[in-house]
C-alpha cells in the first residue's frame, strides 16, 4: 500500500492557491476540471518532491474545489498538514506579512501552526535542529486555535 494524497475542500480556489503556492511555496503538479461534476482537483507538491509527485511516489495535497458554493465547517477536525521548512522564522515572517495569523508562533525555533483560508491547520517544522529562539517569536502568545 502507498499513501497518495490528502484531500482538502476549499471555498475560494484563488485564495487557497495563493496560500499554498505563493506563500508556502508548493507547486501545482496537475489539475483536473470536471464540467459534468462541476468540480476541479488541483494537486500540489513541495518543490523537493516534484518528480516523485508526478509519478505518485510521494504524497501530494489535493485541493478539491466545488464550483457550486457550499459551506464547509469543521476544518479543525481534519487534523493538520505538516511541512518541514528550511527557515521557520522566515516562512512565518512571510506569512505574517501577508496577513496570515501565526496561531502558534515558533517560540522554540522548531514548530509553528497557521491556518489556511479554509481553516485547515498547517504545522510548520524546522528541518534539522531547532533554531535559536528569536524575537518577536520567543515572546509571542498563541492566537486562536491550532
Amino acid at each position: 500500500m502507498d499513501f497518495l494524497h490528502t484531500m482538502v475542500r476549499v471555498k475560494d480556489l484563488d485564495a487557497s492557491l495563493n496560500f499554498y503556492c505563493n506563500l508556502l511555496g508548493l507547486v501545482e503538479v496537475k489539475r483536473y476540471d470536471s464540467e459534468q461534476g462541476r468540480f476541479s482537483l488541483i494537486f500540489l507538491a513541495a518543490p523537493g518532491q516534484l518528480e516523485e509527485a508526478k509519478t505518485s511516489l510521494k504524497p501530494t495535497i489535493e485541493l478539491t474545489y466545488n464550483w457550486d458554493p457550499e459551506q464547509y465547517t469543521g476544518g479543525r477536525n481534519f487534523g493538520h498538514l505538516a511541512f518541514a521548512v528550511d527557515d521557520i522564522y522566515a516562512i512565518c515572517q512571510t506569512l505574517q506579512q501577508a496577513g496570515v495569523v501565526i496561531n502558534r508562533p515558533p517560540r522554540c525555533g522548531h514548530m509553528a501552526f497557521v491556518k489556511s483560508p479554509d481553516g485547515i491547520s498547517i504545522e510548520l517544522l524546522q528541518k534539522g535542529k531547532a533554531l535559536e529562539p528569536q524575537e518577536p517569536w520567543a515572546s509571542m502568545e498563541n492566537t486562536g486555535t491550532w
